[in-house]
Formats: structure tokens, sequence, C-alpha cells
């Protein structure tokens, strides 16, 4: 079963954030159920064996002032998919620091590694603010010999940009926790499944 956690404060963007991903596991079958971040318990975290933690608008940090309602997840043993707000809410839970960057639009992303089954150069959707400048507990944590990342390199219809220095996609050294700041649901549907197998 998974749990999917919905981070938005505005009711409308459950629509654009939460839902593709519903529609994601519906069309595969997939056993999930949806709770708001603030509804999250023992109780709730025991019913999963994995978590998916949604994004959310440009101009919703909401979540950043009730972060204590995801410490959970530095004792949480099994896997967690963070996309965007997600990604930022890991990141500041590990001891991270939210900066200031927007991309919007599609972008093509290069990745060193395989991450979720991404490799090499693939467009992906950005839609945020902010990224995750790890900070050195957060960088020993998330960094070394396990990290798997990768920068933009193009931007909104393909236009060149200088390459940013913040990562797109990271995972836990020793636990299954994966964070992407981009939006798999609109171009990268595969990833959830790649993180299901998991």
């Amino acid at each position: 079963m998974i749990l999917v956690i919905n981070i938005c404060n505005e009711r409308l963007h459950y629509l654009e954030f939460v839902k593709p991903i519903c529609d994601i596991l519906d069309n595969n079958n997939q056993k999930y159920f949806v709770k708001s971040y603030d509804e999250v318990s023992k109780t709730t975290l025991d019913k999963c064996n994995k978590v998916i933690i949604c994004g959310t608008s440009l101009f919703d940090n909401e979540f950043t002032k009730y972060l204590d309602k995801f410490n959970w997840i530095l004792n949480f043993n099994k896997p967690i998919l963070g996309i965007c707000g997600g990604m930022q809410i890991i990141g500041l839970v590990f001891g991270g620091k939210i900066r200031k960057m927007t991309e919007i639009g599609f972008y093509s992303e290069y990745f060193d590694r395989d991450f979720l089954g991404l490799s090499e150069k693939c467009e992906v959707y950005h839609l945020h603010n902010n990224y995750v400048d790890f900070s050195k507990l957060a960088f020993n944590i998330f960094c070394g010999n396990e990290f798997r990342t990768s920068h933009s390199d193009l931007g909104y219809l393909g236009k060149k940009i200088s390459k940013s220095k913040c990562s797109q996609a990271v995972k836990h050294k020793e636990k299954e926790i994966y964070c992407v700041l981009f939006h798999p649901e609109v171009r990268q549907k595969e990833l959830f499944l790649n993180f299901l197998s998991k």
C-alpha cells in the first residue's frame, strides 16, 4: 500500500500535483491512499510500504512552517520519493537549506548514473522557485558514492543556459529515499514504476 502525501495548501492545487500521481497509480493497478501532511500518524505510516510526497504550486511554501510534521522521515525505513516540494522537505529535515532559483518549463537534464530508470539526457518538467542547498550534514547523508544527480544544461524550448548548480535528483546513501526537483508526473511517468519496484 502506497501513502501519497498531499502538501498543497490550496484545494485546487490537488488536481495539478496530487491527482496526476494517483492517476498513474490507478493506471498501474497500485493500491494507495492519500493523506494531507498534517494527517500523517504512526498508524498511517505502519499501514503503508512506500511513501510519495507530492509537489505543490510555485508560491505555496506553507509546508515549510510545519517541518515538525515530517520528523518521522528521519527514522522511517521504507522507500520514500519526494517530488519538488517533497524534495525540499526531505532536504530540510536532513539539514539542508532552501535557496531561491526559478525554473519553469521543459529542461534537458543529464543523469551521470541511473536514477530510477532515468539515465543520460532526459527532458523533464520544472516548476519551482526554490531548491535544496545541501549543508555539510545533508551533503554527507545524500552525497558520496551513492549520489545520483543531474544538472540543467538546456533551458525552456531548448535555449542554452548556464549549468544549474542545484541538485535535480538525489538518493540517500543508505536508505531508499529518492528526491527529484522536477515533476516526473508530467514527462517521466516510468520513474514512479521504477520507484514502486524498490
